[in-house]
């Protein structure tokens, strides 16, 4: 489908979804964003749904002014994903051992490592470039944090909970992938809330519509503050992927000694996160929250929940919708709702054939309390083209 553009007090709301799907707290959020003084455009993707002053699932893009909530408050939120030399045929009859494996080498839920990981243990991506300079810069983020070091630390490299997810999957043409969700981890959800709170208390934001909609503006000691801490977190995000994806190829290394697996180029995006770029000779901060960069040619991941399939895809470079694309197939229902609604006896028959925790503590993630992942595919042809087709046989949830 094309966009379809709904009018906005100062700047229409380009709607990559059908706006009689979406829920009226929403459409009413996205309404509300359309009403800043700072807003240059706003594209929403087919996966929106209801979140913190903005919704999950938009594009906002504004010129001298950023909003903390537009991001989110997993600050660099995001996927990896990697394609092994492995095939099906590789795999064992019982895939439970893996998923131990996997469990035992990345801590999940609200799990740590006993010690920081020592990204020298790794070849690759978490080894490399700038992880000296990166902790240096701890020193300079806000005070209200640093508290936080050592379990930051020990908290880089592991998985979390709710979405996040450690996935085996396999394409189309039975190779096998690797693929992960996960952010910035507790620091960067601390640094989130902090920085919201102090723009909520500033004099340019009492008017709001909303006040989860405050922003920082240039030229501002308050921005600068915040943009050297959403940085650091959205770097702090890239990292934990790296080194969790490190740990996950250590595990298949391992496991699939005789087979020797090789790993190709790793894919990996954002889709929590603030970037500076230009339109219409603009130069403008464009914020996604959950939503993932799709310039042209630039590959991106699209998961679906843990029952169904997610997409390897290559951006088309669509600036009406400011190169972006969904980030995955959206909740249709709340946590709650999903948990009123669901029994463990429904995610047993919704993960059918896939190894993974089938019990009341993932409840939430159930298939069904999201939306179907191949039509939210169907509504961004124009955003972005399918590179592969993955379904997961493991799936790992914190």
């Amino acid at each position: 489908m094309s966009y379809v553009e709904m009018p906005g007090a100062k700047v229409p709301i380009r709607m990559w979804a059908d706006p009689a799907s979406v829920e009226e707290g929403a459409l009413q959020q996205l309404r509300n964003v359309a009403t800043l003084p700072w807003i240059k455009g706003l594209a929403v993707m087919p996966d929106v749904h209801y979140g913190k002053g903005a919704t999950v699932g938009s594009v906002i893009a504004m010129q001298g002014a950023v909003c903390p909530a537009a991001v989110g408050v997993d600050i660099g939120c995001g996927m990896s994903a990697v394609r092994t030399s492995l095939t099906a045929n590789d795999l064992p009859g019982d895939l439970s051992r893996l998923r131990s494996k996997i469990e035992q080498a990345i801590p999940v839920g609200r799990g740590m490592h006993d010690t920081a990981v020592d990204p020298e243990r790794f070849h690759g991506p978490a080894a490399t470039g700038g992880w000296n300079d990166f902790w240096a810069r701890f020193d300079g983020v806000a005070e209200a944090v640093k508290f936080r070091e050592e379990r930051a630390g020990k908290q880089m490299g592991t998985l979390g909970s709710g979405n996040h997810m450690i996935e085996i999957c396999l394409d189309q043409s039975d190779s096998v992938w690797l693929m992960l969700h996960s952010g910035s981890r507790n620091i960067g959800k601390e640094l989130a809330e902090h920085h919201i709170g102090i723009a909520q208390k500033l004099p340019h934001n009492q008017g709001l519509v909303d006040r989860d909609l405050a922003v920082f503006v240039s030229d501002t000691p308050q921005m600068a503050a915040y943009r050297n801490d959403l940085y650091w977190a959205q770097e702090y995000a890239k990292y934990n992927r790296a080194i969790m994806m490190a740990l996950l190829k250590d595990v298949v290394l391992k496991e699939f000694k005789k087979a020797k697996p090789t790993f190709g180029t790793e894919i990996s995006c954002h889709h929590n996160y603030v970037a500076e770029e230009r339109y219409e000779g603009m130069d403008l901060l464009v914020t996604r929250k959950g939503a993932i960069r799709a310039g042209s040619g630039e590959y991106g991941i699209i998961p679906g929940s843990m029952g169904t399939s997610s997409y390897i895809v290559k951006g088309l470079g669509n600036e009406k919708a400011f190169n972006s694309a969904s980030h995955g197939a959206g909740r249709r229902m709340s946590r709650n709702a999903a948990k009123r609604r669901f029994t463990v006896r429904d995610l047993e028959e919704q993960t059918r054939g896939v190894e993974c925790r089938k019990d009341s503590g993932v409840l939430d993630e159930i298939p069904g309390a999201y939306k179907n992942i191949d039509q939210v595919m169907d509504q961004q042809r124009d955003l972005v083209e399918v590179v592969a087709k993955l379904k997961q046989f493991i799936c790992v949830k914190g």
